[in-house]
């Protein structure tokens, strides 16, 4: 999905026989208008699709970043300028730091059973990312733990470090999951909607580009039960068959199904499982007519 960013300029429109003291009438409202327009773009995140492999050292001097960056390079940064933020998953939910935040999210998607971050002495600016994996009680270095947790942890971190009010567009959060670890992801997303900071909602609106029908699914699911509302979700579907090539809104009920569902997009699911059972019925078959020949 390319993004394409634009700046607008506005010209007041003013008869030429107009007098000199009308020229500027305008000007206070394009003044706001251009106000408007920048702190819109300030509160837009961008996370692409390839993130950084992890390291198992950060150096970090005590630097607030902006973001974790296009491809998440400032993500222990972020976490570490960040050790004073509590967030909330939701309505009279316990505040929590978010370290602690990040570190539930990571075990709720079945990836590790804890996380930490902690400098390795204390004269150096240098700091290691620890994790326990699953059934495990020792702790070892990010890197050792699989690709896929380097890929997901700056999408969560970008997720609860930005400021209330941010507009966060991130490419493929689910890439080297696995199915599993993708549909809980969705779960994270509605909880990064329905967070709070210091009594207030966050407000975070996130855009995602995603091909995956687990976090799909599991939206839809979320939906039926009423853990999330249907406003609160917009899903649209690329459309290449059109020149130019269009979003067409998907229509998803109360009950989670998606009433335009585009045709084969996650590709012939019941043709498979049909013709896996015809090709099986007729393996049997044959197997059982040998084993008659073979008794005679």
């Amino acid at each position: 999905m390319g993004l394409k960013y634009f700046s607008l300029r506005f010209y007041p429109l003013i008869p030429l026989n107009c007098a000199k003291s009308h020229y500027y009438k305008n000007s206070e409202f394009v003044q706001d208008l251009n106000l408007a327009q920048e702190k819109f773009f300030k509160s837009i995140c961008y996370l692409g699709p390839l993130r950084n492999k992890s390291e198992r050292l950060y150096n970090w001097g005590g630097i607030t970043p902006e973001s974790v960056g296009y491809s998440g390079d400032y993500t222990i940064a972020a976490l570490l300028s960040s050790k004073t933020r509590k967030i909330s998953l939701g309505y009279k939910k316990v505040a929590k730091p978010l370290e602690e935040i990040i570190a539930a999210s990571l075990k709720s998607m079945g990836l590790i059973d804890n996380f930490r971050v902690r400098k390795i002495a204390e004269n150096r600016q240098e700091y290691e990312v620890n994790v326990q994996t699953k059934g495990s009680v020792d702790w070892v270095d990010l890197p050792d733990v699989g690709f896929g947790v380097s890929q997901v942890l700056p999408v969560l971190v970008q997720c609860f470090y930005a400021p209330p009010g941010s507009i966060i567009l991130m490419e493929q959060p689910e890439i080297h999951l696995h199915p599993n670890a993708q549909s809980a992801l969705a779960d994270v997303m509605i909880d990064v909607i329905n967070s709070r900071e210091n009594g207030a909602d966050r407000n975070i609106q996130l855009i995602i580009e995603t091909h995956s029908e687990h976090f799909l699914r599991r939206l839809q699911r979320r939906i039926a039960e009423d853990v999330v509302s249907k406003e609160k979700v917009s899903a649209y579907f690329a459309n290449v068959t059109k020149t130019p090539a269009t979003l067409d809104p998907l229509q998803i009920d109360i009950f989670g199904n998606i009433k335009n569902w585009p045709e084969n997009f996650f590709g012939d699911e019941m043709g498979d499982i049909s013709g896996q059972a015809t090709a099986a019925i007729k393996k049997r078959i044959k197997q059982c007519g040998r084993g008659s020949e073979a008794s005679e």
